[in-house]
């Protein structure tokens, strides 16, 4: 099988070289007839097309020198060896280059001469004639190429694409060089007046918003891309709606920031997605990010498994680290994880860490012989409903769990705890106990030479667990959506905006702070529901249900005394957060009633601390 796969490719070479070989006699040739034929051309018309007897054959002869003398500053230029794409600008700069030098030297050359073989006028006309017919040939050859590189109109899809702006130039490109493509783009629409009529590889643009219909039925269109770099939400929901009244599908070109790796191409579009739909920014792009102090260094993420530690592990990856470790305890997440990363999940790596927050001593030990400079905390328990009814558990993982970890990272050099909007002035037992978390971490940061921080953001879109997946499985179970109140809102964000903040906080965090992302405004949850609704392909009813134990009517992105500074970056919040001394802690009983449990927590979390004791952190008695 190795052997057919050679032989086929070295065929294939050999291929593509005799079709450049054929190609570049034909060009030789064209351009040999160009200048014989334009000198013959400019003599003809310099004695006004009756020629003195002889002047013919001259003029043939002093064609084909200056034809051979072009050949000679073309090979010494390399214009027929593939130096630029044929019918390019860089193409017509060389050849009009090369004409302009040849036909100088044959000028020159005939100008001492008293008994000129033809008029000093033949090299410049000539020349001129040589260079039209040349560039025509080229741009003839340039224009049957590119229409063999089109879609099959058979095979294909007609689409519009709507934004013809630098990323819809370029996706409309990559659809006209795709031969196999399965999009044929045959129109296209942009608000802007002064790219009416435009057109961009022979595709027109036919009007702005308000004309979707008319290009549908103009162009017999049955899919629409919607290709505005950056656009807003608000404009992506006209243009979808729009669309679909038409009857044709809705797709869309992801945001500039999602494809700063590599060119924009066909494979790109995609169905549009909830976030594309709501009706907030995305600030990652803004946010400017260096993972230099990454590069090299050993770091350890805990809830690996998780969304969030998955793709922190993807973006971490990026960075070139010295060693990435990856803790949960769920071997699931694990094996899972290693497939996305390396395309291979035997479960064999030393990268993977098999452990629980809960067992201590396993903790201590993990850390104490693999020394991670770095430490990304983003093992939780998360669901509030949950938690709210069994608020021991909180206390076992969330609480005690971040504190083992925390003792067992007395050494690294950056710490970044991860926590939730819903520690800002907190009403539930996620909210006391991540609360919590933040205030051990800003003692330990009083204690510790490194640096130990925060991190505090809303809902991650597409979680597990999230609202948007809820949403999706009851769509898929032909469930109602259950929305609890028609006011509720939530900030919301996108898992790489989540892993943005964290690796954003690990550059300029400081010591004992929680960072908070602005997140612009939050999203109305029966709005999201609403939109998920239309995109069903059935009817889909939204069923209110009342607020939970626990749940707020509105998130807070600062708490009751939080002052919001922003020393680093117009869009991070820098808030001081008061430390809580794990002893504070001990008495906590998570087998106690829940209702007390709750109390604890609660007053843990908004407790004042006065002077500490200047001590190591200590866990409960009963972690152990």
């Amino acid at each position: 099988m190795p052997q057919e796969t050679a032989s086929t490719e070295l065929m294939d070479k050999r291929s593509r070289r005799a079709r450049a070989r054929r190609r570049t006699a034909g060009f030789l040739a064209t351009d040999t007839t160009a200048w014989v034929g334009g000198f013959i051309a400019a003599v003809w018309s310099r004695y006004e097309f009756h020629l003195p007897p002889g002047q013919l054959s001259r003029a043939t002869i002093i064609g084909i020198g200056a034809a051979v003398m072009y050949v000679a500053v073309a090979a010494l230029r390399r214009l027929y060896s593939g130096r630029h794409p044929l019918g390019s600008l860089q193409e017509v700069q060389g050849v009009a280059g090369t004409t302009v030098t040849t036909a100088a030297i044959v000028l020159l050359g005939l100008l001492p001469s008293a008994d000129r073989p033809v008029p000093a006028s033949t090299p410049v006309v000539g020349g001129s004639l040589a260079l039209l017919f040349m560039l025509g040939a080229r741009f003839a050859y340039r224009y049957r190429r590119d229409l063999a590189m089109r879609p099959d109109v058979r095979s294909s899809t007609p689409v519009l694409l709507f934004g013809m702006g630098d990323a819809g130039q370029g996706l409309l490109r990559a659809m006209l060089s795709d031969p196999r493509g399965r999009y044929l783009p045959v129109g296209a629409l942009d608000d802007d007046p002064d790219k009416r009529d435009l057109r961009v590889g022979g595709v027109r643009v036919f009007g702005g918003r308000g004309d979707i219909a008319a290009a549908v039925r103009r162009t017999g269109a049955n899919t629409v891309i919607f290709s505005v770099a950056n656009a807003d939400a608000a404009l992506i929901r006209e243009i979808r709606e729009a669309t679909l009244r038409t009857g044709a599908a809705f797709k869309v070109l992801p945001p500039v920031r999602d494809l700063v790796d590599h060119r924009i191409t066909v494979t790109d579009v995609r169905d549009v997605q909830i976030s594309d739909l709501l009706g907030r920014r995305q600030v990652v792009g803004d946010l400017p990010l260096s993972t230099n102090s990454l590069t090299g260094r050993r770091i350890l993420v805990t809830g690996a498994g998780g969304s969030i530690g998955s793709e922190l592990c993807r973006q971490v990856m990026k960075a070139d680290p010295g060693e990435l470790m990856m803790l949960d305890r769920d071997e699931s997440a694990l094996h899972s994880l290693q497939m996305s990363l390396s395309g291979r999940a035997l479960l064999d790596g030393p990268e993977l860490i098999l452990a629980d927050l809960r067992d201590d001593e396993a903790i201590r030990r993990i850390i104490q012989e693999r020394r991670p400079e770095i430490v990304f905390h983003a093992a939780a328990l998360k669901h509030l409903t949950l938690l709210q009814r069994h608020p021991g558990e909180a206390v076992k993982t969330n609480v005690w769990g971040t504190l083992s970890v925390l003792d067992a990272c007395q050494d690294v050099a950056r710490f970044v705890n991860i926590s939730t909007d819903k520690a800002a002035d907190p009403i539930s037992v996620l909210g006391y106990s991540k609360r919590i978390t933040e205030r051990l971490t800003a003692h330990a940061a009083s204690r510790f030479p490194g640096t130990f921080l925060s991190v505090r953001f809303g809902n991650v879109l597409s979680s597990r667990g999230s609202v948007v997946t809820a949403f999706q499985q009851q769509i898929e179970a032909g469930k109602p959506l259950t929305v609890t109140h028609p006011d509720v809102t939530r900030y919301l964000m996108t898992v790489q905006e989540a892993v943005h903040l964290v690796l954003q906080a690990a550059e300029i965090g400081r010591d004992g702070e929680a960072l908070v992302l602005d997140m612009g405004e939050p999203v109305r949850i029966a709005d999201l529901a609403r939109q998920m609704a239309e995109q069903a392909s059935v009817s889909v009813p939204i069923v209110f249900t009342g607020l939970r134990p626990g749940e707020k009517l509105h998130e807070d992105l600062l708490g009751t005394g939080e002052v919001d500074v922003r020393p680093f970056h117009p869009l991070v919040s820098h808030v001081g957060v008061p430390a809580l001394d794990p002893m504070e802690v001990s008495g906590l009983d998570p087998y106690a009633e829940p209702a007390k449990v709750t109390e604890q927590l609660a007053l843990l979390s908004a407790q004042p601390v006065g002077p500490m004791e200047d001590s190591p952190l200590r866990l409960p008695l009963s972690s152990h």
